[in-house]
């Protein structure tokens, strides 16, 4: 008797189960179809994002190449896709300082601060976007444009720029003539300065001692 029961239960489980999948199986079968594309479509997102950065960083390296033949056109060009196809990503930003630089030292100012305010303005690396700042305000103290140069270290800066951001700051207050509020700002640099920064903690102690210590 014991075989027929368990035959009757697994016959009434069948019967409960065909009638569960009868009134639920074509949601199942729709979710299962879901779920398969959004794997789908995850794997194709990281495909297309590892493509991404692949192409930009193939432009990256045209642009260095570019730099280092001294090549202006090529430079140009490879800052300029990547800044308007790729502008997301690290290589955008690293691609557009490094032509800032390239530009600056053949004296084309003006392009060379295009191209730092476009890090400032679209650069997703706080790193990157303080960097940009810091040359640009070297930039805009050779042009003695020191209320604009202030402006930007006006922005609150990554940990690792604090320093140099208060450095910055001293050195155009020491340019527009200010020297007790530049000696104040190098004070607060070397505050600032790490330990290990030993380079940088020597250079503010000098120009602090040239204001009278």
């Amino acid at each position: 008797m014991a075989p027929q029961n368990l035959d009757l239960e697994e016959q009434e489980q069948l019967a409960t189960l065909k009638g569960w999948w009868h009134d639920n199986g074509n949601f199942v079968l729709a979710l299962i179809a879901a779920v398969s594309l959004g794997i789908a479509a995850w794997q194709g997102w990281n495909w297309y994002q590892r493509n991404h950065a692949f192409q930009a960083s193939a432009l990256y390296e045209s642009l260095a190449r570019g730099v280092r033949a001294g090549d202006a056109k090529a430079v140009r060009d490879a800052s300029g896709t990547l800044a308007e196809s790729y502008p997301r990503t690290l290589y955008a930003a690293m691609g557009t300082l490094t032509s800032a630089r390239f530009l600056a030292d053949r004296g084309e100012a003006k392009n060379a601060k295009a191209q730092l305010e476009w890090v400032i303005e679209r650069a997703t690396s706080a790193d990157f976007r303080d960097l940009a700042r810091l040359r640009l305000v070297a930039l805009l103290l050779d042009e003695k444009a020191y209320d604009a140069a202030l402006k930007q270290l006006e922005a609150k800066p990554a940990g690792a720029y604090a320093a140099q951001f208060e450095a910055a700051r001293g050195d155009v207050l020491f340019a527009k003539g200010e020297a007790s509020e530049a000696k104040a700002a190098y004070r607060e640099a070397l505050n600032k300065a790490g330990t290990g920064n030993d380079a940088l903690r020597q250079s503010l102690q000098l120009r602090i001692d040239a204001l009278g210590g």
